[in-house]
Formats: C-alpha cells, structure tokens, sequence
C-alpha cells in the first residue's frame, strides 16, 4: 500500500509517499479502506519533533490521525462494527491507503467521506478545551484563532450550551465567524482594546498559538481562566496546555450526534490527494484556514 511517511524531523520536504506494508487490526481495533485523511496542526508539529508527551515519534514515522472510510478488517473483541460499515475515526498513521482505528463511530447519514475526516480530533478537542477552561451557560468565552476546524467546532458547541462567544480571525473570515453565532472581531494591532469593547470575558481559549497568552490573561483577569492548545510556553504565564485527549470514543459519539441534528457542521477548505501531504501541511501551518483541510485517498 501506499501512505505518507518521514524519517527525520524538518520541514514539508521530509514527508515522502512510500511503499508500505499493511497494518492490520489487533484486539480492540478495526482496520479501513481510507477514503480521506484529516489534517491537523498536530500532523505538522509532530513532522517538525515538537514534544508533543501525548505523541511520542518513533523514527521512520507515519503520518495523521483522522480518517474516513470503510471497514474491512475487524479485531478480536470489538462489537458493534462489521466489515462494510462507513466509519470516522481515530487511529495512527491515517495518511495512508489503509488505516488502523483505536476510535471510530459510523458516519451520519448524507455526509461525505471527505466532511466526515475532518471531525474526529477537532470535536474531540472542542469538548475538551470548553470543558477544561470551566466556561457555563450565561458567560462569554474568547476565541483567539476562531476560524480553523477546532475553533469552528467550538463556537457551534458553545452557542448550542447557551455560551456567548466571541471570536478573532483574519478580516476575510469575519462573515464566517458571524454565521456560526460568534461576535467576531479581527486580530491585529489593538486587537484587546476591540475586545473590551464587545463587553466582558469569563473565559479564553487560544487555538492558535500566536503569541497572545499574556493579553488573553489581561482580558480575563486570572491565569486559570485562559487554556492553550497551540503555545507550549503558555505554563510559563500560568496558563494550563492541554495537548492529552479525553475519551475519543465518546466525543465521536457525541459529534455524531451534533452533526445528524444539524447543530455541527465543519466546512471543507480545500482537499488534496496524498502525493500532495507536504502541500496540505505548508497550508495548515500558514493558518487563516476557514474550516478543515483533509487528504483524498
């Protein structure tokens, strides 16, 4: 088969589309036909040897986590899943032509296999960090990097609980933070003053590691307030890192279930085919993205 691999740390030119044998399921695992591949900034962090503790690299590596497609091979004591089934999940090395998922759910009626890839990780960490930061119906959250796949996920799942949201992104993604129920404002220089204008901030979550930290922590006023999952120096203000997931298993369930009632719906950017890995990474890790960015298999 054939999946995207590297075998040093560096840059996009490290990735290259090799010859591989096929992995297949163990006990507790099922196997698919990958159809497409999600693309997360935790590929490319990884790719470059960021310590990531929950994803220790051993050398030559695959890449991604998220995928889509079609089971056919099933593990020893796994339950509720058959050969054939449409599933999205969660595995290792999903940049692939055949992936092994440790977490997956069947895909929701009327969604494509290229939507579908694209939900895993992020809802999983949507739900995580609006648990974590401690944020409750009635109050405002701030979203520093509101645009891309988690922060997208994460003001749809806010407004849904009753959350107030604002968000920051680029001047062209303005419309789109609005449609998805957040008040939305552009970052750039007196980016806080905008901020305060909009009114109080119970809560903030930077999504994209821009190097807003310090001024997220002004504007809440308490360090434990504030949650990263894209600056690993944010501990050195005080701010929690949150980069180990929760239960995968029932955050799909849960997306599962926000995507069939119509209350979750990620758009995709741009899809690549896997010759073109480093692409899709060169992009990623420019940001401005409006939604998800995913492989086609």
């Amino acid at each position: 088969m054939r999946k995207v691999s590297f075998a040093e740390f560096g840059g996009p030119d490290v990735l290259h589309l090799v010859d591989a044998e096929e992995p297949h399921a163990g006990r507790g695992r099922i196997r698919i036909t990958v159809r497409a591949a999600g693309v997360n900034p935790v590929d490319w962090r990884i790719r470059e040897g960021q310590i990531l503790g929950a994803h220790p690299t051993v050398l030559p590596s695959g890449v991604g986590l998220d995928a889509a497609g079609v089971v056919d091979e099933v593990g020893e004591d796994v339950e509720g899943v058959a050969i054939g089934d449409r599933v999205f999940g969660e595995g290792a090395s999903t940049y692939a032509e055949f992936a092994v998922l440790s977490a997956w759910a069947r895909m929701p009626e009327g969604l494509t296999f290229e939507e579908a890839a694209g939900y895993p990780s992020v809802v999983e960490t949507a739900l995580r960090v609006i648990r974590e930061v401690g944020v409750r119906p009635g109050q405002t959250l701030l979203v520093s990097g509101a645009s891309g796949g988690v922060g997208s996920a994460v003001l749809q799942i806010a407004r849904h609980r009753g959350i107030a949201v604002i968000g920051t992104a680029g001047a062209a993604n303005q419309d789109y933070l609005r449609s998805l129920g957040a008040t939305a404002t552009t970052y750039g220089e007196g980016w806080t003053e905008r901020v305060r204008q909009l009114g109080r901030v119970d809560a903030a979550l930077d999504l994209a590691g821009s190097g807003v930290i310090r001024e997220l922590v002004e504007l809440t006023g308490d360090p434990r307030k504030v949650l990263s999952i894209a600056d690993l120096g944010a501990p050195e203000f005080g701010v929690r890192f949150s980069g180990v997931a929760g239960s995968v298993p029932d955050a799909l369930a849960e997306a599962a279930g926000l995507i069939a009632r119509g209350e979750l719906h990620i758009p995709v950017e741009k899809s690549y085919p896997l010759a073109e890995a480093a692409a899709a990474h060169i992009d990623s890790h420019a940001g401005h993205t409006r939604g998800r960015r995913v492989l086609v298999i």
